[in-house]
């Protein structure tokens, strides 16, 4: 019963016989004694005035009941599962009660849960790296992103009502943030090693304060810094490699249970490891809190790993692009793999390795905001009957690198010259293509490190002694994440699309990939290309329903070669 002035004046004044009376009477301020009459035939308008009324009331106490969690894992001793939560998931102080309220939802799981720093919190702390370089030291307190984060942060602390050492803690963290910022901007250098000190604070305030919440609402918890459980990376700073030989036995004993120590909730810094060599912060990349998350679970030993995003799992295009997306209930690590690295902004690129390693792991991708949706399984292997294409990824602004060489027939060296010298340039290549005297490949320029035009120009004038080379820069990559056994008739179709519409393509590439077909477009035409093509496999009849095979769980994609109608959607 909802406990409010007004329901306890219908519990303990029983000469108030009429409920619409005393609504009346307390909406507006009708004396008591007309409010203690007897109404025996109440007009309707009376009735849907007063529910209304009754409705009011009733959201006002539910807004302002306090929120009380039932710890989860109740008679769990051990952890069983991990959660990790994006940005976007705990951005602000409601969306971290909702965190909180999906955690302690499943009673049967005792969660390590994995924080994101709170929404754009990382891009906020790189934009004080870069203005820091360009402030003095005396200003340093006055940059506006500075400023955002200190005000989010402690604005979080007060309306979740944390514990005030930790309130404490937060803005000792911030003052330790701004005294980073004045030695960039004294020193006029921002490292790859002080830019990883920089965005670390991110998740170790978002952790310490959701950490807090959850003890205020009565479910025990501790934060935990990823690098004291023991993760361990090399020392490639902004972009650092796990060391798992390391790693994995330091994290299963520091999260191992205690004797005679209360069973909490951990709660850890995703994205963040400590350098074997130099001991200092190191990140593992944009996005590499799944990767946190899928290591932890392979170090505990664990079934399954729940990522939790602010989508309804892996979709079969960017929705910016295709509004008429839909989700893909299972994956495969390597179609998992393959999206992550061409683009699809869901999982980090290497979060599947743990899983891989681990052997018995899977990975659920979950949306925080729609916690019914089903999501989707990523495991080691699934059905693929009822699989044409299961997912389009388009990659923008890359660049195609043409190399020619007139000796290459029946020489032996040349590709080893042409990629040790985008090696010595740290240069990353996504797609190849080679013939009897020519490569092609294509270039990530955002993947260069230093300027791309000048390590462009450097590895052209390289390759000027043995080749021609040219450059196209402003393409597209499509890639079609598929079931390559079908690829006659992937691309039979695929080639009809951009015949039909009048699209040319530059390079395809096949190669060993068993799920992946890349091909690169004008960069002008990639999202009509993407478009066209999703039209074509994800629309009309699906493969089962006209073969008689068996439906699988996943997306299954049309067979009618006329699908430019957007009807019927087949998503089983």
């Amino acid at each position: 019963m909802l406990q409010s002035p007004l329901w306890s004046q219908v519990a303990f004044r029983p000469q108030h016989r009429c409920l619409l009376c005393l609504l009346s009477r307390n909406a507006i301020n009708v004396p008591l004694p007309l409010a203690s009459v007897v109404c025996s035939r109440p007009s309707l308008r009376d009735v849907r005035r007063s529910v209304g009324r009754l409705n009011v009331l009733a959201q006002a106490a539910a807004v302002e009941a306090p929120r009380h969690h039932q710890a989860p894992g109740q008679g769990v001793l051990q952890v069983n599962v991990v959660y990790k939560f994006g940005g976007s998931s705990v951005r602000d102080a409601e969306r971290m009660r909702e965190v909180a309220d999906i955690i302690c939802s499943f009673p049967q799981y005792l969660p390590c849960v994995v924080l994101s720093a709170m929404g754009k919190t990382t891009n906020m702390l790189l934009e004080c790296g870069d203005l820091a370089l360009k402030t003095s030291m005396d200003h340093i307190s006055d940059l506006q992103p500075l400023k955002n984060i200190r005000k989010l942060h402690l604005d979080t602390c007060d309306d979740l009502g944390i514990e005030p050492a930790v309130r404490s803690e937060v803005e000792r963290l911030i003052n330790e943030l701004q005294q980073l910022l004045i030695g960039i901007s004294i020193m006029q250098d921002l490292t790859p090693r002080a830019k990883d000190s920089l965005v670390s604070f991110g998740e170790r305030l978002a952790t310490r304060i959701f950490a807090s919440y959850l003890r205020a609402q009565g479910v025990p918890a501790r934060q935990h810094d990823a690098w004291d459980l023991g993760l361990t990376t090399t020392d490639d700073f902004t972009n650092a490699d796990v060391i798992y030989e390391a790693s994995l036995p330091a994290i299963a004993a520091a999260l191992a249970p205690k004797p005679g120590q209360p069973v909490e909730i951990p709660i850890v810094t995703g994205f963040l490891g400590r350098g074997q060599v130099s001991g200092a912060i190191t990140t593992l990349g944009r996005g590499g809190s799944d990767l946190t998350a899928t290591v932890l679970g392979a170090a505990l030993g664990l079934p399954e790993v729940q990522v939790w995003k602010d989508v309804d799992g892996v979709l079969t295009s960017d929705p910016r692009i295709v509004p008429s997306t839909r989700p893909v209930t299972e994956l495969t690590f390597e179609e998992a793999t393959e999206l992550a690295y061409f683009g699809a902004q869901v999982l980090h690129p290497q979060a599947m390795q743990p899983a891989i390693r681990s052997g018995k792991m899977n990975v659920r991708v979950k949306n925080s905001y729609n916690r019914e949706a089903a999501g989707t399984i990523i495991s080691a292997a699934r059905d693929m009957n009822c699989t044409l294409v299961t997912s389009i990824v388009l990659k923008s602004n890359v660049t195609l690198v043409d190399i020619i060489s007139s000796r290459m027939m029946g020489q032996y060296g040349f590709l080893a010259t042409v990629f040790d010298t985008f090696r010595r340039h740290k240069i990353s290549v996504d797609v190849v293509a080679t013939s009897e005297v020519s490569v092609s490949l294509t270039l990530d320029p955002k993947k260069i490190v230093g300027a791309p035009d000048d390590e462009l120009s450097q590895v052209q004038h390289e390759l000027d002694k043995m080749a021609a080379v040219s450059f196209r820069k402003g393409l597209a990559i499509i890639s079609l994440i598929c079931n390559v056994e079908k690829t006659s008739e992937i691309l039979m179709r695929a080639f009809s699309v951009f015949q039909r519409e009048g699209i040319n393509v530059l390079m395809m590439s096949q190669g060993a990939s068993k799920t992946n077909i890349s091909l690169v477009v004008d960069g002008s035409r990639g999202t009509e290309a993407v478009l066209a093509l999703h039209r074509e496999f994800f629309d009309g009849p699906s493969v089962c329903s006209i073969t008689g095979l068996p439906l699988s769980q996943g997306i299954s994609v049309g067979l009618g070669i006329n699908s430019r109608s957007n009807g019927g959607h087949s998503n089983n």
